[in-house]
């Protein structure tokens, strides 16, 4: 094996931290997903912003694994996905699907041979549209979407649990080889697992940006070929690295991009074409020492268990010279133990070496381009690990050493999760990366119709090879009847693995032929048109969206002649019928329903000027745009499901997503148990002060309970129900948690008393404090204080001496609980008398003087009040103590609020502080 790849979650790392990524709504929100879903193996990588966590990092699985098997199974009315149904394979290997995403939207006989070869047992049936369905074992049959749908909903509830929130939009990696059909399909299937699919990614895109986010090509460009072998496919992609000058906030700055100039590739080839070479290679070997003519290929069973060890052997082989392979009980309890060298090894796939060129080779000679052209050959994938076929890569590009910067599993899922960032509404990534990758099929588009005369326009070229993905096209075409519409890859030598027709969808548009009729008997100035506006989204999906009738009239109308006299600084220029209107029409565009009132645009005509206003004819041209009904029509294996279809298969997963939630609280209510029961064991036996709070009846009974309760859940607990569970859990407690309360009450009591006791003593100390520097409280609210404060000593010394007398196995008398509402419910007393203001100094105003007087003396007045006002101030302060005076004064509402810590260092009290803490206090007392 080769040696371990600088990991690509470091790389992404350093690259995201410097782009720093910035939340624009809250972070729950702002999550999104990518998927890598591969042949053998799926990948899921979560973009969450949350402080303290890494922005976007690959989520692991509930084994804590990084990547999980690409499987979903129906065993038993149960669905399982990822290692739960790659842990019953070997067992049920006719319950167990894989591979999946390759067989959707293929014709069941490239489905059945593809089982066949792959020795995959299912219990496969052709569905409606002539696709392929697996019947499970109680007789449902599903859709190759709906188990799709499985493995999607599965790889979503990793990204949910990775961010601890829901998180339903997504961007989905493909490989370059799929066509219309499979992308269409796979989007469908994601739907039906909740998953709202932002993008398709190609592979190769996903790992050109995973590459390239942080470097910077400013200085220099480079062209980079990603070879990418993996467990089913092998493509080579030329990218090629550039860097342009951009405006941003008034500064020019340099910002990267890429464009993927060409892909090829070679859907059949993978590491699992090696793996069977030797499932074969063993297979024989074992059907050689049964003899009889036995042979294990007819066993499900048994190549289950074989290509399950083959799969350990070839990992083996990549580190070292020679590998075992030992399976238990292959066949008819009969083992199987073996060895292989890697020379054996490689030549078991000697064909397989040079094929595995042919990607590189393709893309070279189709770019024109040379070895020595090439920056950089970067490895992912995981067969890129088998070291024949990196000498074989070394000696044609005549390198001793391969590039390997990228993880070979993580650099698609990381790169995807990056373009789900930058296509997120929430997130923003401040360093940019372009990213123009291209359609890797052509496509052309045909018009059919009664006649439509076919000339060399009628096939036409719509999407050439490699145009960039996310663009919209305009056709035009000229009929004046209802025609149909198909859309077919370019090469029909080039069609996507299982396709046997170049042409892969077809819509009908109609509405043109009334619109004919409608205006046949008008002065067309043109030829009906028919515009055709098509789409090629980012993922790759081309569609025509709509299309519409252009119908051109001219006529001849009466217009106002405009009076020269009247207007000043302006000239009209008019042009009678008699002046050759036939030359200057003016257009206006218009819809159907507005018909013959486009010549009422001119203004209202003031009567008063009517003797003004003189008519004349123009020759005006009128276009009518008539929206035409486009209807998809293509039927076949490569069609989506139908609405029909769909609702049914929406039905059906969603009855299992309720299995699932019920069998997930079945297993945790059945953990809770066996664990309590385990742990009250351990309690009973090993815990000596439960000795005292228990009586050895009570212990007997409960450890008898305990043990009849584990025998029924070994036995006849294996199929129980979830409620089952939890009646008996309940029942267990009902004995139990009573001696673990009076064990806890133990150490609890005793605190909770020293507690209550220091915080009474601090009380008397508050009271005096009360009594020195706030003289202004009322007395029968202090009284009402210390009242209370008694109350709850003298309830406290009763409680204490009732336990005393009480056995610690039977119920307490009181409970720390108890004390510490006491407390707090004084303490809240305490404090809404500490709260009460001091009150505001009153000061007395003289009685007014006549007016005549005070207008004498107006002076002589204001002086007098004005030394009053300091000396009745002066004598109000000295009454009071000086530390008080900074007290802030108030003058309604004395009462206080309510208040649910007492803090006494800024009011006189001391330093008792009392918090909560659940259900318990922590006094403090530091009073100096």
């Amino acid at each position: 094996m080769a040696p371990p790849r600088t990991s690509g979650l470091l790389l992404l790392l350093a690259a995201v931290v410097a782009a720093a990524a910035v939340v624009l709504v809250p972070p729950a929100e702002a999550a999104v997903a990518s998927i890598d879903l591969g042949s053998e193996w799926l990948k899921v990588a979560a973009v969450h912003l949350a402080p303290g966590r890494v922005p976007i990092a690959v989520a692991i699985n509930e084994m804590s694994k990084r990547k999980s098997p690409a499987l979903a199974a129906l065993a038993d009315g149960n669905r399982l996905a990822g290692e739960e149904a790659s842990g019953i394979t070997a067992r049920h290997p006719s319950k167990v699907f894989a591979r999946a995403r390759d067989l959707l939207a293929k014709p069941f006989p490239y489905v059945r041979s593809v089982a066949e070869a792959l020795f995959l047992p299912y219990d496969l049936v052709p569905d409606a549209r002539g696709a392929a369905a697996v019947r499970a074992d109680d007789g449902q049959v599903y859709t190759v979407e709906e188990i799709v749908a499985m493995v999607l909903h599965y790889a979503a509830g990793l990204a949910d649990a990775h961010v601890g929130a829901p998180v339903r939009d997504a961007v989905v990696a493909v490989p370059p080889y799929f066509g219309q059909a499979e992308r269409r399909a796979l989007t469908q299937a994601a739907q039906l697992a909740g998953v709202n699919v932002l993008a398709l990614i190609n592979e190769h895109a996903g790992a050109a940006l995973q590459y390239g986010i942080d470097k910077d090509f400013s200085n220099e460009s480079r062209h980079v070929i990603f070879y990418d072998m993996g467990a089913g496919s092998t493509y080579a992609a030329l990218v090629y690295y550039s860097a342009y000058k951009a405006k941003e906030f008034g500064k020019t700055v340099s910002v990267n991009q890429f464009q993927v100039k060409d892909v090829r590739w070679d859907s059949k080839l993978g590491g699992l074409e090696m793996e069977m070479r030797l499932v074969n290679y063993f297979a024989d070997q074992f059907n050689k020492q049964l003899g009889n003519g036995v042979d294990i290929r007819q066993s499900p069973k048994a190549m289950a268990k074989l290509k399950k060890q083959v799969k350990r052997t070839k990992e083996i082989l990549s580190a070292n010279t020679a590998a075992p392979i030992s399976v238990e009980s292959l066949y008819n309890d009969l083992d199987f133990r073996s060895t292989i060298t890697r020379e054996k090894f490689e030549e078991l796939c000697e064909d397989l070496w040079e094929q595995a060129l042919t990607p590189v080779k393709e893309v070279l000679a189709h770019s024109g381009m040379k070895i020595d052209d090439i920056y950089a050959v970067e490895l992912i994938g995981g067969a890129t690990r088998v070291p024949k076929l990196q000498a074989k890569l070394q000696e044609f590009l005549g390198r001793s050493d391969l590039d390997k910067h990228l993880d070979a599993d993580e650099a698609i899922v990381l790169g995807a999760s990056l373009h789900a960032a930058n296509l997120s509404d929430g997130i923003k990534l401040n360093r940019k990366l372009g990213m123009i990758d291209g359609s890797t099929y052509g496509f052309v588009f045909e018009i059919n119709g009664p006649d439509y005369v076919k000339d060399e326009s009628t096939d036409q070229l719509l999407v050439p090879r490699m145009k960039k993905l996310g663009i919209k096209m305009f056709r035009s075409i000229r009929h004046t009847k209802d025609f149909d519409v198909s859309i077919s890859y370019e090469k029909a030598s080039e069609l996507p693995p299982g396709v046997t027709s170049h042409k892969f969808v077809e819509y009908s548009v109609s509405g043109l032929t009334d619109a004919s009729e409608k205006y046949s008997s008008r002065n067309l100035s043109a030829p009906i048109k028919a515009n055709l506006h098509f789409s090629l989204s980012r993922s790759g999906i081309i569609s025509l969206d709509r299309a519409e009738a252009v119908i051109e009239i001219t006529e001849w109308v009466e217009v106002p002649k405009k009076n020269l006299t009247l207007e000043s600084n302006s000239t009209s220029q008019t042009l009678s019928s008699e002046g050759g209107a036939a030359n200057d029409t003016s257009d206006s565009k218009e819809n159907v329903s507005s018909d013959g009132d486009a010549n009422k645009s001119s203004a209202p005509i003031d009567e008063s000027n009517a003797q003004d206003i003189v008519t004349e004819k123009v020759l005006k041209k009128r276009t009518f745009r008539v929206p035409l009904k486009v209807v998809e029509k293509m039927a076949g294996a490569g069609s989506i499901l139908s609405k029909e279809l769909y609702s049914e298969a929406k039905t059906r997963l969603e009855a299992l997503d309720k299995k699932d939630a019920e069998r997930r609280r079945t297993a945790e209510l059945k953990n809770n148990l066996e664990s309590y029961i385990y742990s009250m064991k351990e309690k009973l036996e090993e815990n000596t002060e439960i000795l005292t709070v228990s009586t050895e009846q009570e212990r007997e009974s409960f450890a008898e309970k305990l043990n009849e309760v584990q025998d029924w859940l070994y036995m006849d607990g294996e199929d129980a129900q979830a409620n089952e569970f939890k009646e008996r859990l309940d029942q267990l407690k009902a004995i139990g948690d009573p001696i673990l309360f009076r064990l806890s009450e133990l150490k609890a009591r005793p605190a909770a008393c020293e507690n209550a006791r220091l915080y009474l003593a601090e009380l008397q100390k508050i009271v005096k404090n009360w009594d020195s520097n706030k003289p202004w409280l009322p007395k029968k609210r202090v009284d009402e204080v210390v009242s209370e404060a008694e109350k709850v000593k003298t309830w406290l010394e009763e409680k204490e001496a009732i336990q005393k007398s009480t056995p610690v196995y039977s119920p307490p008398a009181f409970t720390s609980e108890e004390v510490y509402e006491k407390v707090l419910d004084l303490q809240d007393k305490v404090s809404s008398v500490n709260r009460i203001p001091k009150p505001k100094p009153k000061i007395e105003k003289k009685p007014p003087k006549e007016e005549e007087s005070a207008n004498k003396e107006k002076t002589d007045s204001s002086e007098s009040e004005s030394k009053e006002a300091e000396s009745t101030e002066t004598s109000s302060e000295s009454a009071a103590p000086e530390e008080s005076q900074s007290e802030p004064q108030k003058t309604d509402d004395l009462e206080p609020e309510a208040h649910d810590e007492l803090s006494c260092s800024d009011s006189g009290l001391g330093s008792a502080n009392i918090h909560r803490t659940r259900s318990c206090i922590i006094v403090a007392s530091s009073y100096s």
